[in-house]
């Protein structure tokens, strides 16, 4: 199917070198409402990005050529669409490196379509909530940062542009809008990822580190996010909104 559709209907596109699971997933999620396109390597992936950019991603991590998690660590950037990763293989580690690369969720082959589908479902959800925000405002400033959530950028105080990924994007905005109070594990998962997640405590120790190192690096000795003993996190720089 083509990537131009009615807005009101959400483009996926699934790449896997799989033509079995291709058809079989794009079917399904054709009976539930989404328009799907698929390819098969990286090559025919960008063929399909230049038709138009889909609203998710769904990537193979086994492909051959450039492999998911390169075309992940690719793709992954403020203004990428959402990537759900899938991977026969099943360990911890690899689902931490999806995650760290930018994946905004994280499968493992074979998986339920109807799993699949609800996946899909919290991630588009958690993206449509990531638009401009309910009060108009088009972003903040931290102890000298800036944040638009609008663009999903971020600048340090010297006026640097930080890549944030998906996923490091969520987190902050979540740390953000509830400053100066102590998040817990399970409220940084519910409040970042979605309540359908089920992303462990580690794979959010590994983002809000990433995060924390990337504060660090643009502004160094600031130390915005604090871990609270048996509690949680803390982001303890005062907003403010312009």
């Amino acid at each position: 199917m083509p990537l131009t559709s009615e807005v009101s209907v959400s483009r996926i596109l699934m790449v896997d070198d799989d033509p079995g699971i291709c058809d079989v997933v794009s079917e399904f999620l054709s009976l539930h409402g989404y328009e799907v396109r698929t390819a098969g390597n990286a090559r025919e992936m960008d063929a399909a990005l230049a038709l138009g950019a889909p609203d998710l991603i769904i990537l193979d991590v086994m492909l051959p050529g450039e492999d998911g998690l390169a075309i992940c660590r690719r793709l992954s950037g403020s203004q990428a669409p959402p990537i759900i990763m899938l991977s026969a293989m099943a360990e911890d580690t690899d689902r931490i490196v999806g995650l760290e690369l930018g994946a905004d969720d994280y499968l493992p082959k074979p998986c339920n379509p109807r799993e699949l589908l609800a996946r899909v479902r919290a991630v588009l959800r958690r993206a449509a909530a990531r638009g401009p925000d309910r009060g108009g405002a088009t972003g903040c400033e931290f102890a000298g940062w800036k944040l638009d959530v609008v663009r999903r950028e971020l600048q340090t105080p010297n006026g640097v542009m930080v890549h944030l990924s998906s996923g490091e994007f969520s987190l902050l905005r979540t740390f953000v809008e509830r400053a100066q109070r102590v998040l817990t594990r399970d409220q940084l998962l519910d409040m970042a990822r979605g309540p359908d997640s089920d992303a462990f405590d580690r794979a959010i120790d590994v983002q809000i580190s990433r995060l924390r190192r990337k504060l660090e690096e643009g502004a160094p000795g600031q130390n915005l996010i604090r871990t609270i003993r048996n509690e949680g996190y803390m982001f303890i720089a005062k907003v403010r909104k312009p």
